[in-house]
């Protein structure tokens, strides 16, 4: 380099790295609740405390628990990557878009469940490994990427 080059940050450098980074923790709490409420919407929406059977080492509630919590976490990370541009806009849209999509995931994952006739409670109430947690997991993941395409 010689010395009539210089390398300078914009004016703007510090205001807008500060903006950016409030705009992470904005979103990162908004994604956080989200997460918490969707978990919740899954373990009011299935039979058994999702929580105690996890905790309890049953296998088919922790396959069906992380399925549900990774579905939730697909329509999570769209809603916030869809937001409008405007920081106070995209987080409201964020949180809309993404509760609006929990609901509908919960909602499509327990009507497959009643449609396919799988016993959920039974299933992950089991100390048991139970191929049918797989398919309840499927439909967990697979209803996310409906949902998260659906949103954006």
């Amino acid at each position: 380099m010689s010395a009539s080059t210089t390398l300078a940050l914009s004016e703007t450098f510090g205001s807008d790295l500060v903006r950016g980074l409030g705009a992470i923790l904005l979103y990162g709490v908004i994604g956080l609740v989200m997460m918490i409420v969707g978990f919740y919407a899954i373990d009011w929406t299935t039979p058994g405390k999702l929580s105690d059977l996890v905790r309890g080492g049953l296998p088919n509630a922790v396959i069906v628990t992380a399925s549900g919590l990774l579905s939730m976490a697909f329509i999570i990370v769209v809603a916030i990557f869809n937001s409008a541009s405007d920081l106070t806009e995209g987080l409201i849209t964020s949180l809309v878009y993404g509760l609006v999509g929990i609901i509908i995931q919960v909602l499509a994952v327990r009507l497959l469940e009643w449609v396919t006739k799988i016993d959920v409670g039974s299933t992950i109430e089991s100390d048991r490994f139970a191929p049918a947690s797989v398919v309840v997991a499927a439909a967990h993941l697979a209803l996310g990427f409906i949902v998260a395409v659906a949103i954006s």
